[in-house]
């Protein structure tokens, strides 16, 4: 019997872009959430992932010590409960039975934040949490490394009864050695959620994306938001958030500037398919890689 996962992905726009009350914003942004995430459930998907930081704005468009007050625990140190949203999210995904991959902005301790996600599964169990390696600090409007600590936790997969599923978080999707490690450690699924503007890097968008599938031979959900956010207005959010398979071939697509839900029946029996005509992992050289892992 074919192994077959529906997955979803949840693009949108903040609402409230000119408010300064940052938790009015968060609240709005949390509450938009629900009907999407709802609307995932109903359309029947097993594993759901939303956008980079999916409760606020992208505010690494400025530095601004205001937006500490944003982060949040994942799990206090010590706690057995988590923090406001992941607990809220442990409900949705309970209430839903869908595993949900959730990105925040964590605070680990006093002074030390990251750009995380969270996976729970169906049963609304937390899993574990990846923390993004790769902190881009760049103009126009990037200044992550004011508000991030590069990841420390690995590059972990989280065994769910709908796949092994891995996460890498925007920029870090530059990056082939971290979608390697994924691929070494099993994963079956790789979701990219991502906050990133037309421009540069646009044509890249589904290009990297597919080419880290094809490589890996596993599947890659893709995540942006969408619209042009206030005050800072770096650009135009352009969505397509998107599904591509172990061939890399996109499966399904969002549009470019709506609020949208898009969901992908994904065969994870084709990995095993496509690796037994392509056989990357077993004729790759890692003793020969000599200069990859020097500083």
């Amino acid at each position: 019997m074919a192994r077959i996962t529906r997955a979803a992905l949840i693009q949108c726009a903040n609402p409230l872009a000119d408010e300064k009350d940052l938790s009015k914003v968060k609240s709005a942004m949390i509450e938009k959430h629900l009907g999407l995430i709802r609307e995932a459930a109903e359309k029947g998907a097993n594993v759901c992932c939303l956008q980079e930081i999916f409760c606020g704005p992208y505010f690494c468009a400025e530095q601004q010590v205001r937006w500490y007050e944003t982060a949040e625990p994942i799990y206090p140190n010590g706690s057995s409960e988590a923090g406001p949203t992941i607990k809220l999210m442990e409900e949705l995904a309970r209430k839903h039975r869908m595993v949900m991959v959730v990105p925040i902005y964590e605070l680990a301790m006093a002074g030390v934040y990251y750009n995380s996600a969270a996976v729970i599964d169906e049963t609304g169990t937390y899993l574990g949490k990846y923390r993004k390696h790769h902190i881009p600090h760049c103009h126009p409007g990037f200044w992550e490394k004011f508000y991030f600590k590069p990841g420390d936790l690995g590059y972990p997969v989280f065994q769910t009864r709908f796949g092994k599923i891995g996460v890498y978080i925007c920029y870090d999707r530059h990056f082939p050695e971290g979608a390697r490690e994924l691929g070494l450690n099993g994963a079956e699924i790789v979701f990219n959620p991502s906050a990133t503007v037309a421009g540069l890097s646009e044509y890249l968008w589904k290009l990297e994306q597919p080419a880290h599938a094809v490589a890996n031979q596993y599947y890659v959900g893709a995540i942006n938001r969408v619209g042009v956010e206030k005050p800072w207005c770096i650009g135009e959010f352009y969505g397509q958030s998107y599904f591509c398979n172990p061939r890399g071939k996109i499966i399904a697509e969002a549009s470019r500037d709506k609020d949208e839900v898009v969901v992908a029946d994904l065969d994870l029996d084709m990995i095993t398919e496509v690796r037994n005509v392509w056989q990357f992992y077993r004729d790759r050289r890692p003793e020969s890689y000599t200069q990859i892992a020097k500083a």
